[in-house]
């Protein structure tokens, strides 16, 4: 058995970076548990697909009467969708008058892309 130090993420000493890659160091307990949030969040094909028109969408928000006309579902239940998203803190929402508009958020997408790279990924895009 080697000698070095196990590093986890969220844990290092060293440049301080905010979100180190899947491939750079095993995941914290608490980091886990916060990351399984947003894949769960994600595990759905509605919900993926519903982040997916929110934040492709030109102006970068969206009024919940042009999600629901686009998927088989019933408005209630594209809302409990749209709230297990926004629980998740991968989009939020503003009411205004009778329509809700809704926008994915940054900084949770970064995050997770962040989260993700592989070294590959960050050489290719260098």
């Amino acid at each position: 058995m080697s000698n070095q130090e196990l590093v986890v993420l969220g844990q290092s000493r060293e440049n301080g970076a905010c979100c180190p890659g899947l491939v750079t160091a095993p995941l914290g307990e608490d980091q886990a548990a916060e990351l399984a949030k947003l894949f769960k969040a994600l595990g759905d094909p509605v919900r993926l697909r519903l982040l997916s028109m929110i934040a492709s969408r030109a102006g970068g928000e969206v009024c919940v009467c042009d999600l629901t006309p686009a998927f088989d579902l019933s408005q209630p239940t594209i809302s409990h969708h749209l709230k297990l998203l926004r629980q998740a803190g991968l989009i939020d929402c503003e009411r205004r008058g009778t329509w809700v508009y809704y926008w994915a958020l940054p900084a949770t997408l970064d995050r997770l892309a962040a989260f993700l790279k592989t070294s590959q990924t960050a050489e290719a895009t260098a």
